[in-house]
Parts: structure tokens; sequence; C-alpha cells
């Protein structure tokens, strides 16, 4: 029927606190994961929270309102070409020229400044010239998170087309004569749909 198990106790007290202290030690680890767990939940949870969100739009948008888009910037242009360019028009506080994923310029680049007045100054600079380009200048305009535009799906013609229409295959052809040879006789032919 039911068979209890019996432990025996430990023999000498050693080995009781031995078990003791592991379980101590466990315990203290425990606490202390449980501490770096609520550390960084702690960190994540405030870039979700709404009213950091709130602050972080705020400030993003308070830089976009400083900065300027340059297009149709030279791969060879560094981002102190485009300061010393910029230059005349205010203080300029960065230049961001963006990459691809192998480190290639990709044409453009963003300038911010110290100062709102100095994007003003800088949009009088549009169709100017660096290093035989037309620069192509505009106010930068801050992202709404969640506001991508719809993009209608096209077939792929690699994977096969599904119209609305049934699929009908075309009738098949002979050709009445073959090059180099003369036709035969054939026998009747029989009613098909296809014809």
């Amino acid at each position: 029927m039911e068979d209890d198990v019996e432990m025996a106790p430990p023999e000498n007290g050693a080995e009781l606190d031995d078990m003791k202290k592991r379980l101590k030690d466990m315990e203290d680890e425990a606490v202390a994961l449980r501490e770096m767990q609520a550390k960084v939940e702690k960190e994540m949870g405030s870039i979700q929270d709404p009213t950091a969100a709130a602050e972080n739009q705020a400030n993003k948008e308070e830089v976009d309102s400083r900065s300027i888009f340059v297009g149709n910037v030279d791969y060879s242009c560094t981002p102190e070409e485009v300061q010393q360019h910029f230059q005349a028009c205010g203080t300029v506080n960065r230049v961001t020229i963006r990459t691809n994923k192998f480190g290639q310029p990709k044409g453009y680049a963003y300038v911010e400044f110290l100062e709102v007045e100095a994007v003003q100054e800088a949009l009088l600079l549009n169709e100017s010239e660096l290093h035989g380009r037309q620069l192509k200048i505009s106010a930068k305009r801050t992202n709404i998170p969640g506001m991508k535009p719809h993009r209608a799906r096209r077939p792929n013609p690699y994977m096969g087309f599904r119209g609305r229409t049934p699929f009908m295959p075309a009738p098949y052809f002979f050709p009445p004569y073959v090059y180099g040879k003369v036709p035969r006789a054939r026998a009747p032919m029989r009613y098909s749909p296809y014809f």
C-alpha cells in the first residue's frame, strides 16, 4: 500500500550546519537576482512610461525645430566640410551623414544648430553647391510614431498570381507545316473544348 519513506536525521550537526549555510547562500543569491531584475524593469519601464515618452517626444520636436535636412550630399563629403558650409548660418551643434549597413554614405545629412533662427538662414542656401553638387535643403520634419503610410502589396511575378478569373489554359496549337518535312495525314481530331 503506501510506504512512507522515513529520512534519517543527519549523523552529526556539521552536515546540518553545512546544509543551512548553502540554503542561506541560495536565498541571498535569489534576493540579489530579484533586485537586479527590478532595476532592469524600472529602466525599461521608464522608456515605456507615458509621461517620459511625452517628454521625450517634446524634446525631439524641439531638436528637430533647430535642424535641417540636406539632400544630394556628395558621397566623399565629410561632416567637417558640411559644417564649414553652414557655419555662416549659425553655430552648428552636430552634423549627421547617414550611412547604410556597410558604412557607405546614403547621400543625405542632418545639420543641428544651437539657435532656431539659424534654420531660416540655412534654408536660404537651398540649391547652393558643395563638391560640385546642388544641395537640397529643407527643414527637418518630426516623425510621428505609428503613422507609417500604407503601401499596397504588388503581386510577386515569381510566386504565381492569383487573379479573380479562373485559370484557363491556352489552347494547344498544332502547326500546319513543319519546316523541312512534308506533313503527314492525321486522323480526324475529336471535339476539344479548347478550339
